[in-house]
């Protein structure tokens, strides 16, 4: 008969503990899962200190990252300490203490009760918090220094098993990726945010150069020169400003390999009015554009094409009477999409030498990407420019 509770009590050990190991496993399955998705290291830390201390069944966990030039362990992330814990530092990276240890041996440091411990130093709150029972593991690293230390902390005696020191040391090479992985991304992160600003500096010079530029063109051309030098002149200085406001909106929208065109077009738009000259009757700029994706290049060069049409119907289009531009993106399907650029103005005019030398730049940039243009003068007029668009 007794030996028949034996058996029972035996069973029923052995189910608590394939119920606790299964627990386990599904603790680390879903702290990995977190872990790949949360970008944020402090989240993480303090996500695996209370998944560690729920898994164990004890109230305290701590996390202890390693400082080189202190040559101590700091506690970077915890569960269940009092206010002011998360954020000291926990003892010096030797033997001195169960952290120490752990991260100069590399080993498990299992400390029974600490009060039996008297090579140990300890900081006050262990003893504040009543701590008997820890396990130390170490957060190790593929390369270089262990990142720190994993430690669970109990305030009543506790007999802890090969399993649970599996479960932690498991849990901290887990960890120990997930730190690994936010680190890189993090550096990644600062050298991409370098490489922004630095690509942002340089277009800035650009646009003050051009804008110096263009400001000596406008001195120059109100010298003591001929009538169509001086049309000449400011033409090409207004093509200069216009230049530097494109490079403007492109920062506007975010500097990147790829840039929605509808996104610059719509802040293009915005700006190009305040370009043109004053004049008596009012003369509208309205963008109706989808969205589209294309690379920088291709952006800048389309850029360039709406300043001028725009430029050319405000100067042109409009001599005596107000009137509406409008700029149209639209996608045409098979890999192509459709820019038009109308007016409601007087029409082309077909001897103008500047539509002719406006036609040939666009004409000329259109077919950088491989595009064509059509221009229709009927009842004001339309440039309806198509080119390819790499999936």
């Amino acid at each position: 008969m007794d030996r028949n509770i034996d058996d029972q009590t035996e069973d029923h050990k052995n189910d608590r503990t394939i119920e606790k190991l299964l627990r386990q496993q599904r603790a680390l399955a879903d702290f990995g899962s977190f872990a790949f998705k949360e970008t944020s290291l402090l989240i993480i830390l303090a996500e695996a200190a209370r998944i560690c201390a729920v898994s164990l069944e004890v109230p305290f966990c701590k996390i202890c990252r390693y400082r080189q030039p202190e040559n101590d362990l700091l506690i970077e992330a915890g569960c269940g300490w009092d206010q002011g814990v998360v954020g000291r530092v926990v003892s010096q990276a030797d033997e001195t203490s169960p952290q120490g240890r752990a991260y100069v041996t590399r080993e498990p440091v299992v400390i029974r009760d600490i009060r039996e411990a008297n090579n140990l130093a300890l900081p006050d709150f262990y003893f504040q918090h009543g701590i008997i029972s820890t396990i130390d593991v170490v957060i190790a690293t593929r390369d270089g220094a262990p990142y720190g230390i994993l430690e669970i902390d109990s305030p009543v005696l506790h007999q802890y098993d090969d399993h649970d020191i599996n479960f932690l040391t498991g849990f901290a090479n887990v960890l120990a990726e997930a730190v690994a992985t936010t680190q890189r991304n993090e550096a990644m992160q600062r050298l991409l945010d370098q490489q922004r600003l630095l690509a942002e500096e340089l277009q800035h010079r650009v646009r003050n150069n051009l804008q110096m530029v263009s400001g000596m063109l406008y001195s120059y051309s109100r010298t003591d020169i001929d009538d169509n030098a001086r049309e000449e002149v400011g033409s090409i200085a207004n093509r200069v400003m216009t230049l530097a406001q494109i490079y403007d909106c492109l920062l506007g929208v975010g500097l990147s390999e790829t840039i929605d065109l509808k996104a610059y077009l719509t802040q293009l738009c915005s700006f190009l009015p305040g370009l043109q000259d004053d004049r008596k009757w009012k003369v509208e700029l309205v963008c109706h554009a989808g969205s589209l994706i294309l690379p920088l290049n291709n952006i800048t060069v389309l850029g360039m094409i709406v300043a001028e049409l725009v430029t050319n119907a405000y100067r042109h289009a409009f001599p005596n009477m107000a009137g509406t531009i409008t700029v149209g993106l639209a996608s045409a399907g098979h890999g192509k999409a459709i820019l038009t650029i109308w007016d409601n103005g007087i029409g082309l005019a077909p001897t103008g030498p500047t539509t002719r030398r406006g036609i040939g730049l666009v004409r000329r940039l259109i077919g950088q990407m491989n595009g064509t243009v059509d221009v229709c003068s009927d009842k004001g007029t339309r440039w309806t420019l198509a080119f390819p668009v790499v999936a």
